[in-house]
């Protein structure tokens, strides 16, 4: 569900090949990705009329995957240009011929680049499958699935982490790959050769300290690697009557999903779009930057693209929503939301120009009716801890103070340009709240801590 034309991300690049390597009359071979880029060739018959669910059976078949994987894992199809969760009715042959009018539908890029696209079918998480039915899962191949593609997003950026967080992930990774840590080896120096196999890119260029000194950044964004040796040299081992390599290694699987579990975007589906940019100088000049949108089950991210940090954060009950189709306007997401002007409460919207709005749109509303559907479930911590799956209480009116104020997780709205509502959608300077009423009616009301309009205040003068 992520269109990033012009600059893919990681797990995408590598979907440049066709699922269907053969197609005679009645059989083929399909080509199925995994999250650590193994590829599960299936023979198959009547490819064309083959639905989702029964590719998803062959291929829990040949992998040997017990039942839980199959609500944990879905079938996507995969490219540079778009991502799409298929739903169990879905044809995945159809769908992947239809493919070029699903990229002039959903993405920006040019003719050339739909003429050449061609979606890969890989075996990735369901979004909609809740981080607490996640930590009852103890099979090893099935863990295994999941830590790979939680690595993979948090070394492509996807999920956007503190550096002292990619170190702890980047620890449990070493200790996977190179066995239980043993003094002098590894040293940082040969840590540092393949630095980028541990921690995200970004944090591993040659320089970074300087640009980010220069760009007025904290020197502290940089790592030389010691800091990974540190964490791995404290990655505990479990002692165990099953002294095999295999239980080892589930422990650490499982730790470094719990660690992804404090990530407030977790197992979601992410979209391209762009927002408007605080205008600045006496020219008053704006623009656009690209973001990330990020969707689960919990509620909506926007990440700055290029940044790799989050510029809004909201769960569902902290907000209303709508899409504006292009057959109206430019295609937009619009976020309604609380906040303050000048120490005044208001209604923020955030305009995000992206043609998969629609796509965003409709998954809110479905994560909102798995919500209000699911069981209730224990409480959960806040965005910025692990939150529950489906069915979490409501959180508390006055959210927690976030761990680190500085976070890449933590919102930044003075990066972002809203747009403040009053009086049944006057755009104002500064605020005098009147309207009793949402602007969006699509909105999910779960008690406490839910998404509030301003209500009406005649003390307060507009300026």
């Amino acid at each position: 569900m992520d269109g990033t034309e012009g600059n893919a991300e990681q797990p995408a690049e590598r979907s440049h090949r066709s699922s269907v390597s053969s197609v005679g009359a009645r059989a083929a071979d399909v080509l199925v990705y995994l999250a650590d880029d193994t590829v599960v060739p299936l023979a198959v018959e009547n490819l064309p009329s083959l639905s989702a669910h029964e590719l998803h059976r062959a291929i829990r078949e040949v992998l040997q995957l017990p039942d839980s994987a199959l609500e944990a894992f879905a079938l996507w199809l995969v490219s540079p240009l778009l991502e799409v969760q298929l739903k169990p009715k879905h044809q995945p042959y159809k769908l992947g011929r239809q493919w070029p009018e699903l990229l002039l539908r959903f993405t920006d890029a040019p003719d050339d680049d739909v003429a050449t696209d061609e979606p890969s079918l890989q075996f990735r998480r369901n979004v909609f499958f809740p981080k607490r039915r996640e930590l009852q899962i103890h099979d090893e191949d099935v863990l295994r699935l999941l830590y790979e593609e939680a690595k993979g997003n948090v070394l492509a950026a996807r999920y956007p982490c503190d550096l002292e967080d990619c170190e702890a992930l980047g620890a449990l990774v070493c200790r996977v790959q190179l066995g239980p840590y043993q003094p002098g080896q590894p040293t940082a120096c040969t840590l540092r050769e393949k630095l980028d196999s541990f921690l995200p890119a970004h944090l591993c260029k040659r320089g970074h300290r300087l640009f980010a000194a220069l760009r007025g950044r904290a020197a502290k964004a940089g790592t030389d690697g010691q800091g990974l040796l540190n964490a791995y040299r404290k990655v505990k081992e479990v002692v165990s009557s099953d002294s095999e390599r295999e239980a080892s290694l589930r422990t650490h699987y499982r730790a470094y999903l719990l660690k992804c579990h404090e990530l407030p975007f977790y197992g979601c589906a992410f979209f391209h779009g762009e927002v408007d940019k605080p205008t600045q100088g006496f020219l008053h000049r704006g623009g656009r930057k690209p973001v990330t949108v990020a969707i689960n089950l919990e509620g909506v991210h926007v990440i700055d693209s290029r940044e790799k940090h989050v510029l809004l954060g909201l769960r569902f009950q902290e907000l209303s929503w709508d899409h504006t189709s292009p057959e109206e306007e430019e295609s937009v997401l619009w976020l309604e939301f609380d906040g303050h002007s000048e120490g005044t409460p208001v209604n923020r919207l955030l305009k995000v120009y992206s043609k998969q709005a629609e796509l965003m749109s409709s998954l809110i509303e479905y994560c909102i009716e798995l919500n209000q559907a699911a069981e209730p479930a224990a409480p959960q911590e806040s965005l910025t801890g692990p939150v529950g799956g489906p069915g979490s209480s409501p959180p508390p009116t006055q959210r927690p103070q976030l761990r680190r104020q500085s976070s890449v997780v933590c919102s930044r709205i003075q990066h972002l340009s809203t747009i403040d509502y009053v009086e049944e959608g006057e755009q104002i300077k500064r605020v005098k709240p009147k309207r009793t009423t949402s602007f969006f009616g699509r909105q999910l009301s779960m008690g406490q801590g839910s998404y509030t309009v301003v209500q009406p205040s005649e003390s307060l003068e507009q300026s």
